[in-house]
């Protein structure tokens, strides 16, 4: 059976923490470790550029921490090729004929774009750049440059993933059948809250557990998680429902460990201070093995590299496949 051709990826501007883990990784190595299907990674660093263009060398050196990431949560190089978005030059030129295919009100009406403009409002003022504006079609052109068939990906992806079908459909109307039609697939993993509560973890918002963080970070990030702010003392009643140190449990903690906590909160027969340092310990066992083959990455930087130069290497190869029949289609193709 022929695999189905997955494109996935992220954007190099920070380290990947726990919410990034349960919301698409594991899903990610699953789906690797099937079998069924042929998955391509992208570190997406021109995309991050799109709003971090006045700071490169940040972008750069999180091209490598988000491959360590990658590779410490079990992404198998010989299963799933990892590349370099920068690196092929095939989805640049894509894009710039994609660009012909959509207007700018399509874009500017597009949900996912139009939030994440208004969330970057101390950057762009009242002026976005062409480059964040139209980078939606430089996405459809990420996707397509590869025949992704399967995208997987969250809902607030969806208006995205819709744009590109409907710059594929464009292009097929006009140049014939030659691109691959995306289709979404929806994460599973539900979004993790942060520390203090917020729905959103992240760094911005100094909430977020990363998979590279020592035991000794971890431990102090967790005795400052918000507790229910009606239990003052250790003898008053609890209520773990709005607790995010319970919260956490039952991502960390064993069935039996988390009836026990829950239990003793309601009672008042367990303080948050041991609470959390129960949590600290159980956050600590369950990503030691992300954190030591971090270590192994981080020790033999040669190794990240080479994974990252073989399958960039692989990925141009399939893009100027990709490309030759699109000139083709295009009537560009003139010294074939």
């Amino acid at each position: 059976m022929e695999k189905k051709r997955i494109l996935t990826g992220d954007r190099p501007t920070g380290r990947l923490h726990i919410g990034h883990y349960f919301g698409s990784l594991k899903k990610r190595v699953e789906m690797q470790d099937s079998g069924n299907y042929d998955m391509y990674i992208l570190i997406a660093d021109v995309q991050a550029l799109t709003d971090n263009f006045n700071n490169p060398e940040k972008v750069r050196k999180n091209v490598r921490e988000l491959a360590m990431d990658y590779l410490s949560c079990g992404i198998n190089p010989e299963k799933t090729t990892i590349y370099i978005q920068s690196m092929i030059p095939e989805t640049a030129e894509l894009t710039i004929y994609y660009s012909n295919l959509v207007t700018i009100s399509r874009l500017e009406r597009n949900p996912t774009v139009k939030t994440e403009i208004a969330q970057k409002k101390e950057l762009f003022g009242e002026s976005v750049t062409y480059g964040f504006l139209g980078y939606p079609v430089s996405q459809a052109a990420d996707i397509t440059t590869f025949e992704g068939e399967l995208v997987p990906a969250g809902e607030d992806q969806e208006p995205l993933i819709e744009q590109a079908r409907e710059i594929v459909r464009k292009f097929n109307n006009i140049y014939g059948e030659v691109l691959v039609e995306p289709k979404i697939v929806l994460s599973t993993g539900k979004r993790i809250k942060g520390l203090d509560g917020n729905e959103k973890m992240g760094k911005s918002l100094g909430n977020a557990i990363y998979l590279a963080d020592s035991e000794e970070v971890i431990t102090k990030k967790v005795m400052s998680a918000v507790t229910d702010p009606n239990r003052i003392k250790k003898d008053d009643l609890g209520n773990p429902d709005i607790c995010m140190v319970a919260y956490y449990h039952k991502l960390f903690s064993t069935d039996e460990e988390i009836e026990t906590v829950c239990k003793e909160c309601r009672a008042g027969q367990r303080g948050c201070v041991a609470c959390k340092k129960q949590l600290a310990k159980n956050i600590i066992e369950y990503l030691r093995p992300i954190r030591e083959r971090r270590a192994y990455y981080e020790q033999h930087p040669e190794i990240v590299d080479k994974i990252l130069r073989e399958g960039t290497e692989k990925a141009r190869k399939t893009a100027k496949e990709t490309m030759k029949k699109v000139k083709q289609a295009m009537k560009l193709d003139y010294f074939e």
